[in-house]
């Protein structure tokens, strides 16, 4: 029987591009943008460092494209909640558990996101990621605001400190979270919201 299964050299171009930056992805996020040389991902990746410019013209565009296609992919998420017309405690729901589905989705790229994305916003090819943590921040204060002016979240509420705390307390789950893992992201989700909006103390 021939052996179906394709060499590296072998398989389409799209498909070996998705190979190599799922590859690069991990590396940048265990070692840091910085500190990961080409030669480093070709030997995760098993190719000649020679090799991997035939994909890629640098290292700066493998990030690019990690960060640019999660981002893509949050937003179409996002949009879709806010558009929805929810109310904001649903909204906040909504955002939250989108939020652990892009975690299953691109652990590697969201932790790279959380380490990198303070001053590669700096460069000019990066500016997009400033562009987007300004919509992040419009999108979750805005819903917190919402619900605390409709008496669905409490009157007393500093929201911009509610807004880092739920925001921190989401995405850092990226440190530990391993896609296959016992819960899905949706269950995940339900449990941080359960703690978030009710608490964990047993009520009197």
């Amino acid at each position: 029987m021939p052996n179906s299964k394709k060499t590296a050299a072998e398989r389409p171009a799209p498909e070996r591009r998705g190979e190599l930056l799922a590859t690069a992805a991990e590396v940048f996020a265990a070692h840091g943008y910085n500190a990961t040389t080409v030669r480093r991902i070709a030997d995760e990746a098993g190719l000649l460092a020679g090799s991997l410019y035939y994909h890629f013209d640098s290292k700066e565009s493998m990030l690019d494209e990690i960060l640019s296609a999660f981002l893509d992919e949050l937003w179409d998420g996002y949009d879709a909640v806010l558009a929805a017309g929810f109310g904001p405690r649903e909204t906040l729901e909504a955002l939250v558990t989108e939020s652990f589905r892009e975690i299953d989705r691109h652990r590697p790229a969201v932790a790279i996101y959380q380490r990198e994305s303070r001053h590669l916003a700096r460069q000019p090819r990066f500016a997009y990621l400033a562009d987007s943590q300004r919509r992040f921040e419009r999108a979750w204060l805005g819903t917190l605001r919402r619900g605390a002016a409709a008496g669905v979240f409490r009157a007393d509420l500093d929201v911009r400190l509610a807004y880092r705390f739920v925001r921190d307390t989401v995405w850092v789950a990226a440190s530990w979270y391993r896609p296959g893992g016992a819960h899905s992201p949706e269950e995940i989700a339900r449990q941080y919201l359960s703690m978030v909006l009710e608490g964990i103390a047993v009520r009197e």
